[in-house]
């Protein structure tokens, strides 16, 4: 059985209610599901949620969600494998264990259902991996970033990079922060993702907002309508 896993807790602090709160239409929430059931990846699609008008949102757009995360689970501290992992050990004992799983970050309005899909596809291809996940490119060379100290001193963090073309410098990755497939064994083993274990899936720049404070969800919405009127204009 392949399930879709939506950490969404009840009290983010930067962005409060974050997870329901109104993007560009619909509670932010929404884009995950509905992207997740397009997929047509998996068998269950599961919010893991402390706070049940979360709940209520969540079924209301498909998701099940048929336990209320444990309070030890939803506090600032508490990280996201812990979440998953209770997850999937209650699918166990609830006789329906999971085969692949899939994290999917509440706030992600950018992901694709065909992303979802292609990086299923490159998972169940390496049987040497055990995860797959969202990245993306840095925009600038990070060999040529500098500090600045309190006496406005600034100091590369790699002297030796300094005048080398951008073109002949080793891209870098981040994480995208949107979904990270897995085997179900594979995240109760807590092996490191950012390993030999994982194959990554690249999403291009424009599919990739980190969104933490109120000005990432103004910029964010802004890009989420630019796309959709050029996807629109682009429609045969």
């Amino acid at each position: 059985m392949n399930v879709c896993i939506i950490p969404a807790r009840g009290g983010s602090k930067r962005i409060p209610r974050k997870n329901i709160k109104n993007f560009c239409g619909k509670p932010i929430i929404a884009y995950a599901i509905e992207a997740a059931i397009t997929s047509g990846c998996f068998d269950q699609v599961i919010v893991s949620t402390d706070d049940q008008e979360i709940a209520e949102v969540a079924r209301k757009f498909g998701a099940k969600t048929p336990f209320i995360r444990p309070a030890e689970l939803s506090d600032d501290h508490c990280g996201t494998l812990e979440v998953i992992n209770h997850a999937i050990n209650w699918l166990a004992e609830a006789g329906t264990p999971a085969n692949y799983v899939c994290t999917l970050y509440g706030t992600s309005p950018f992901v694709k259902a065909e992303s979802l899909k292609k990086a299923l596809s490159i998972l169940t291809s390496q049987t040497e991996k055990i995860y797959c996940f969202g990245v993306c490119e840095y925009p600038v060379p990070i060999q040529q970033a500098f500090s600045i100290s309190d006496k406005q001193k600034i100091a590369m963090f790699e002297p030796d990079s300094f005048g080398i073309r951008t073109q002949d410098l080793t891209p870098a990755y981040f994480d995208a922060g949107q979904f990270y497939w897995g085997t179900a064994q594979g995240f109760l083993s807590e092996k490191c993702m950012f390993s030999d274990a994982a194959i990554p899936y690249i999403l291009p720049k424009y599919e990739v907002h980190d969104i933490d404070n109120n000005d990432d969800w103004i910029l964010a919405e802004a890009m989420y309508v630019a796309l959709e009127k050029i996807a629109l204009e682009n429609t045969p």
